[in-house]
């Protein structure tokens, strides 16, 4: 699992609940042979999965901790989590943050979503996380090499299927010019990722690429048109806008990132707590019998959590080595 993925780890079950709460609404799911599989057969199916009662758990702890939020005046702003997510896309160079998501099934609401509670849990938690400038420093030096920034490129291409239609392409902005690039990538690519970008990858460093790709970028000077690239997917034109140098980490600029790391490494043995007292001082009512066992009577004399605590003691001291 990626770093990134796993820096979202602790809010991404809460995404499954919201995916399953828009499948409302009346009408037919699919029709198969002219017979409808309405959408209440479809949701009745899914209620009587082990699946259902995890997800609907997952939706109630969403509530609890929106409540916690509302009742200790927690608030999160959108600054908030396009920082929170500008730090989880840095390790995702080019295209590949938006490939992610879409071989997940997310979207960018999916994960602002999902970093709002992050953001709320991390305010709850905070008092018993303790994340010092010398644990900082210590992480920095075991892990160095990962925050270095390689060299990049950034460029556009136009995948076409056979060197006849490559050769045509490469005519036409031969006589055009760069400048009509976008419109040709528009026009000829095959690419869905990047054809409506007018065919930008974005910016990638040497080998996220195959091979005759990554060649012919890190060669090719900027602003000049390549001849057609064969590869596995077929051929491509390039076109590279723009290099970036490699840049050298310091513990400066690489802080905010293993600050995210540590607090989220010390908070993971005390969400589940944390959300269980919640769940246990709720008034929560089960209107459906087969989910009465997941929300027990609340028991008598117990207090409410009190804001930026959790039943857990603090974590001492970040793990030894970096997750991978």
């Amino acid at each position: 699992m990626s770093k990134t993925l796993r820096l979202l780890a602790g809010s991404v079950t809460f995404l499954l609940g919201a995916a399953l709460a828009s499948c409302g609404g009346g009408g037919s799911v699919v029709t198969v042979g002219g017979q409808p599989i309405s959408r209440a057969q479809f949701d009745a199916k899914l209620e009587g999965t082990p699946f259902a009662r995890n997800v609907l758990q997952q939706m109630v702890q969403e509530a609890l901790i929106e409540g916690y939020a509302k009742d200790n005046n927690i608030t999160v702003s959108d600054a908030d989590i396009q920082a929170r997510e500008d730090q989880l896309k840095s390790n995702y160079p080019g295209t590949q943050w938006s490939e992610m998501l879409t071989a997940r099934g997310l979207t960018e609401q999916d994960v602002h979503d999902a970093l709002r509670l992050q953001i709320i849990l991390d305010d709850a938690l905070a008092r018993n996380v303790n994340v010092s400038d010398s644990a900082i420093a210590a992480y920095f030096n075991r892990n160095h090499a990962a925050f270095d920034k390689p060299a990049q490129v950034c460029a556009s291409h136009i995948l076409v299927p056979d060197l006849a239609t490559a050769n045509r392409v490469e005519a036409a902005l031969k006589a055009q010019g760069a400048g009509a690039f976008a419109q040709l990538a528009q026009q000829y690519s095959v690419d869905p990722g990047s054809k409506a970008r007018g065919g930008s990858l974005g910016c990638f460093r040497r080998g996220a690429m195959v091979p005759a790709f990554d060649r012919a970028a890190f060669s090719l000077p900027v602003g000049q048109i390549s001849q057609p690239v064969r590869s596995p997917f077929g051929y491509h034109i390039i076109l590279v806008s723009s290099r970036q140098p490699a840049v050298r980490a310091t513990i400066a600029s690489a802080r905010d990132r293993i600050k995210l790391t540590l607090v989220q490494q010390q908070e993971a043995p005390l969400i589940q707590p944390f959300l269980q007292r919640l769940q246990s001082t709720a008034t929560i009512t089960a209107n459906d019998p087969r989910f009465a066992s997941l929300f027990p009577t609340p028991m008598p004399g117990m207090a409410p959590a009190p804001p930026n605590a959790a039943p857990a003691p603090p974590a001492t001291s970040p793990p030894a080595s970096p997750a991978h």
